[in-house]
This record gives structure tokens, sequence and C-alpha cells, in this order.
């Protein structure tokens, strides 16, 4: 198994972070965006990333492919087993796609966006009361839906942005989930760069 990843990017991160939660032996390949290699263009064309190549499937969508992973090696499940319950967080996962990552995308091109980084914090403050009910969020175990969120919050410090002190809970999600070993090993140079302040988190 092959992934083809952006060193820096937030989809990508997602997905390297469900292989490191399920502890998948997969050969990670960076790519530059601006120099694509022969090799890479030959699995995808199109020049998209993330890109999963497993034998003869090739995948290029990051939330195809999250749960493509999921459902491939299924230890430890990062989705419900019920079905109302799993609903219900690929519809989270799809509003956090919608709201967060379509921020993410215009600060990536404008990090001086002010606008987006006040409709960011506050879309994450409205969700306070949510991340002080359990370990993970709506869940006491860890999902696809912190594999979704984690990157996000990781890359709040890139934009300038501060979770306020009153936000408690969510401080001690990032605290908790940031340290997870898992999480440690999804990143790369250029992602743990973004965290001067990683010490003092942890």
């Amino acid at each position: 198994m092959i992934l083809y990843s952006h060193p820096d990017c937030i989809y990508n991160h997602r997905v390297r972070l469900v292989l490191c939660e399920k502890a998948v032996t997969a050969q990670v390949k960076l790519v530059d965006p601006d120099n694509p290699s022969e090799e890479f263009l030959q699995a995808n064309p199109s020049g998209t990333l993330p890109v999963i190549v497993d034998r003869e499937l090739v995948l290029n969508h990051s939330g195809i492919i999250m749960e493509y992973l999921d459902e491939r090696f299924p230890h430890p499940p990062l989705l419900p087993v019920y079905p109302i319950a799993k609903a219900k967080s690929r519809l989270m996962i799809y509003r956090i796609e919608q709201d967060w990552y379509r921020l993410i995308d215009q600060l990536e091109k404008k990090p001086s966006d002010s606008k987006a980084k006040k409709q960011l914090i506050s879309s994450l403050l409205k969700l306070e009361p949510i991340f002080s009910e359990m370990d993970y969020f709506i869940s006491t175990e860890f999902s696809l839906l912190d594999c979704s969120i984690a990157p996000v919050l990781w890359r709040l410090a890139k934009y300038g942005i501060e979770i306020p002190d009153e936000a408690v809970s969510i401080k001690a999600y990032c605290k908790r989930v940031f340290s997870r070993h898992s999480f440690q090993a999804s990143l790369t140079d250029q992602e743990y760069a973004i965290r001067d302040d990683y010490d003092e988190i942890n």
C-alpha cells in the first residue's frame, strides 16, 4: 500500500492520522505538487492529493480513503457500529468539511483573512459544550471525527488563531489528542514545526 501525500495539507494529514491510528504498514511518499514525480502522475493523472494505491485500487478523495481504510482494517473501528450513530458521525464529518475545512482552504490562500479566522474560532467555540461531554468528540473512543478535527486544531497557530483560556474543554481535548502516539506519528516535519508551543500544551 502506498500513500502519496502533501507534506502540509489538512486533507492529507487526516488520512495519515487514520493510517497511524490503525497501525497500518504503508509507504508514505510525500509529493511536491509543484514538481510531482512521474510515478505519482501515473497513479493519479489528475495530480490531486492525497492518493492511496492498494494493489489495483487507486483512491483520491480523503473522505473516501478514510472510510476505505476503516473498513479494510477494521481494528480498531473508527466509526460506530450501529447505523444511526454511524450516520450521525458521517453527517458531522460532512459539516466539518463544509464549514471548518472550507475556512482552512480560504486561509491557505490568504492567511491574513480576518473574517475567515473569526468564523473559524467562533464556530469552534460554539461547540465547546460538546467537547466537554466525553474524552473524544461525541464518543468515548477516538474516531474518524477526531481524525478530521485534530488537524484543524493543530493548524490554528499557523493562522495566528488562539483558543481562549476560557475554552477549557477544547484546550483539554487538544492536549489529549495531540499527545496520542498516532497523532505524533502522523505529523510531517513541516506540520510539526507549526506548533512551537507543543511542549507547553503537552
